[in-house]
């Protein structure tokens, strides 16, 4: 069994919830859920025996280091435009980030000062982007190995398909 992992989930909203329904499945994580309002993160939290709950301003740089400072890793759930400042504080205490959006030019601004700190910040790892690419490069990749050519590749990706369109292993 591996060691108990201390882990700040920053988020509350829609994805939140299935995040830290797969972060309690190990048994090794104690999850502490930040948003603003502390009454959504305890309601959220109050569901999973391994999490708790506390109300975190991320724009209060002070006590976003502290927060970040006090787990193994960060996962950043909230709004995109706030994930540099995240970083940010994770570089500080050499702490692993995760979010789900794209990598913003402020983002990339961070990768010298993220590699020197040793820390990993893993980004684009959602819904879209993340599981739309990894189905479009296996389509790419099967059409490649029948010999085949890609002229062209769209991908739509952000709805939610009606019930009986959601006939696969993922639900997408």
């Amino acid at each position: 069994m591996s060691a108990q992992k201390n882990i700040l989930l920053l988020g509350s909203g829609f994805v939140a919830e299935p995040c830290l329904e797969y972060l309690q499945r190990s048994g090794n994580n104690r999850v502490t859920v930040a948003c603003r309002g502390l009454d959504k993160a305890q309601q959220l939290a109050s569901k999973y025996p391994c999490a708790s709950a506390i109300s975190l301003d991320v724009e209060d740089d002070a006590a976003l280091d502290a927060a970040v400072a006090a787990h193994d890793l960060t996962i950043s759930l909230i709004p995109y435009t706030q994930h540099a400042r995240v970083i940010k504080a994770a570089i500080k205490s050499k702490k692993h980030v995760v979010t789900t959006s794209y990598i913003s030019p402020a983002m990339e601004e961070l990768d010298a000062a993220a590699k020197e700190a040793g820390i990993v910040c893993m980004n684009e790892i959602g819904l879209d982007p993340g599981i739309d690419h990894l189905y479009a490069l296996k389509i790419i990749n099967e059409v490649h190995a029948q010999g085949g050519k890609i002229l062209s590749f769209e991908s739509f990706c952000g709805g939610l398909p009606a019930p009986e369109a959601s006939n696969n292993p993922l639900g997408y």
